[in-house]
């Protein structure tokens, strides 16, 4: 059973960093896919970043420039350093993994606020 554990989320102020993780457990072989993805209160859940195993990334255009993902592909976790927050950063952020072998998981997230 894929298991999914995030940490880092917080209350940060205006310009600030935190920096979220995401450990996957209950599988031999790295995620081809692992990413992060948001939900502000009121909206639908978007796509943050992603980065496949071979290292290829991709961002929504709102935090291109402030966030980087990264991965360890040996320990089946991923990380999302986020820089120059804003407040509409707020959002409870989710964890995603995926692999055609195994489908999708999500973690259960973790709260991000950026105090103005």
């Amino acid at each position: 059973q894929v298991q999914l554990v995030e940490s880092g989320g917080g209350l940060v102020q205006a310009g600030g960093s935190l920096r979220l993780s995401c450990a996957a457990s209950g599988i031999i072989f790295s995620f081809n896919v692992m990413g992060w993805y948001r939900q502000a209160p009121g909206k639908q859940r978007e796509l943050v970043a992603t980065v496949t195993s071979g290292g290829n990334s991709d961002y929504a255009d709102s935090v291109k420039g402030r966030f980087t993902i990264s991965r360890e592909n040996a320990k089946n976790t991923v990380y999302l350093q986020m820089n120059s927050l804003k407040p509409e950063d707020t959002a409870v952020y989710y964890c995603n993994v995926f692999d055609p072998r195994v489908g999708s998981y999500w973690g259960k997230g973790t709260l991000v606020t950026v105090s103005s």
